[in-house]
């Protein structure tokens, strides 16, 4: 379902060049991280949402028949038991299109990272 072949230049317009009802899921999952992660700045990275506290904290992009969430490979590790009903691999969990998000999980995910990075720059 990628949309668009040219970069966006921030959130709105990359969340802007899908259907309505995935303009819908990815606004929601962008107001999740957001609430979980105030302090981060929203970017596009890698041609894809981003949002960025002292590195890059988490990505998302939307795919004909999943979104598609990178937390790196520790916010995958951490949760691997609670991930166990979504496809993922080292650094991608895939949330089915049709189903609804898990926003819990992901700001538990997302505090997650936000502590991890926070911990990098006290090094």
């Amino acid at each position: 379902m990628k949309a668009a072949t040219t970069i966006p230049a921030n959130i709105d317009d990359y969340i802007a060049t899908f259907p309505q009802e995935v303009q819908v899921t990815l606004e929601m999952l962008r107001q999740t991280i957001r609430k979980a992660a105030p302090d981060a700045t929203e970017k596009i990275s890698y041609q894809m949402p981003t949002f960025y506290l002292n590195g890059n904290l988490v990505h998302f992009t939307a795919f004909k028949k999943h979104i598609g969430f990178y937390p790196a490979p520790s916010g995958i590790s951490e949760f691997k038991d609670e991930l166990v009903k979504y496809k993922t691999s080292k650094g991608a969990i895939q949330f089915p299109i049709d189903s609804a998000l898990p926003h819990t999980l992901v700001k538990k995910i997302v505090q997650f990272r936000v502590k991890e990075n926070l911990a990098k720059k006290l090094k």
